[in-house]
């Protein structure tokens, strides 16, 4: 006798908890992200709602189409990109420009293999130390926010501590939770009223200009960012899983959202990366040809979240001092350690690996460009003159 199929419910919760986990995980990093480059908060929460429903819609359209647990998620290394980079030239419409430019990169992407091959030229290590750089500042959050606000930061650090040993998946979602109950006590506390106009989600369409500075500050690295921490590793996590992920059609689709998006707040969709082993794993359903309902179900499950994105968006806004980043922060403590060690793993490109975390690190930018790109040029400079060097 056969064993009997898994019920259809089993992919269906795993795509649940993919959206869950994916969601409350990295939120408030692009909710920050949003806000540093000029979003408003209404801004920002409507970004959170239009990502929300791309990458949704995304998934839907991929899982289904082609069969595949294929999940898409909003570019959190870039969101922290953002953060790091803030205001540019030209404010807000302008980083909507650069959204815009990214969602054009990305379809050309996949349009032209060429460009696609160029942009993976570019040493993992140079753009893994570029994006550690950046990560860098945001990491600190938590243990800055401890001396700032201790009563508020503590409970969130240790709940992370404790389920990172017990249930590391729900680290993150469970500091989250831990924040907002700090956040109610310090309502209940302070006897603040809750604007309920402020929790009905709506667009906040912006019209793109284009600035070089933004063009060049933020759109190509957070391009550059994207790429090499999401859609390159998301297409090797499916293909570990027996599955081979369509790149062309993936391009085009999240290159469609991202443009769709981009004049309401949002800053770029592209493939899931670690959360895509929650779709496609066995864990999912043991057959691998029926784990693509997982990724339906995922899509689904961003659709219903991001109905909620202005009451998360209200609940970041009515935090009390430094608790949002720290949840920020121990979001990206898994992406700053992958990124380090990409960075240094061989020696050989170890130099200009380090000049590149510390140009990307100081935040500094010149001529009004932010220093990730300033980290990029100097990195890829400082390999080709060592490169003689090299045996």
């Amino acid at each position: 006798m056969t064993d009997a199929p898994a019920p259809l419910s089993r992919p269906v919760l795993a795509g649940i908890v993919t959206a869950l986990v994916g969601f409350t995980s990295s939120f408030a990093v692009v909710l920050t992200g949003l806000d540093a480059v000029g979003a408003t908060p209404a801004q920002a929460a409507s970004g959170l709602l239009i990502l929300s429903l791309t990458m949704g819609l995304a998934c839907v359209i991929l899982a289904w189409r082609y069969r595949m647990p294929i999940t898409v998620a909003w570019s959190t290394p870039g969101a922290a990109l953002l953060a790091a980079t803030g205001v540019v030239e030209g404010g807000w419409p302008a980083a909507i420009g650069a959204f815009l430019t990214v969602a054009a990169l990305t379809l050309l992407a996949g349009l032209w293999p060429g460009f696609g091959q160029l942009i993976a030229r570019i040493p993992a290590s140079i753009a893994q130390a570029m994006l550690a750089g950046v990560l860098l500042p945001l990491c600190l959050a938590p243990i800055v926010g401890i001396a700032e606000n201790p009563w508020g930061v503590i409970p969130v650090v240790v709940t992370w501590l404790i389920f990172a040993r017990l249930a590391p998946r729900w680290a993150v979602p469970l500091a989250f939770v831990a924040a907002a109950i700090v956040v109610g006590v310090e309502l209940i506390r302070s006897g603040a009223a809750v604007d309920t106009g402020l929790l009905i989600p709506r667009f906040e369409l912006v019209a793109p200009t284009f600035t070089v500075g933004a063009l060049v500050g933020i759109a190509l690295p957070l391009f550059v960012v994207t790429m090499a921490s999401q859609n390159v590793p998301g297409v090797a996590i499916m293909r570990s899983y027996g599955y081979e992920v369509p790149w062309r059609p993936a391009m085009f689709v999240t290159g469609i959202g991202t443009a769709l998006g981009a004049p309401a707040g949002g800053h770029g969709i592209n493939l899931a990366a670690i959360s895509a082993a929650l779709a496609a794993a066995p864990e999912a359903d043991p057959n691998p040809r029926r784990r693509w309902v997982a990724g339906v179900s995922t899509g689904f499950s961003y659709i219903v979240l991001g109905g909620c994105a202005a009451a998360f968006s209200t609940l970041v806004l009515l935090a009390p001092a430094a608790v949002i980043p720290a949840v920020a922060g121990l979001a990206l403590f898994a992406a700053l350690g992958s990124s380090v060690h990409q960075a240094v793993a061989e020696p050989a490109e170890r130099m200009p690996a380090v000049v590149t975390f510390l140009i990307a690190a100081s935040g500094l930018s010149f001529v009004g460009i932010s220093a990730a790109f300033w980290a990029l040029l100097a990195g890829l400079l400082v390999r080709v003159i060592l490169t003689p060097l090299r045996r």
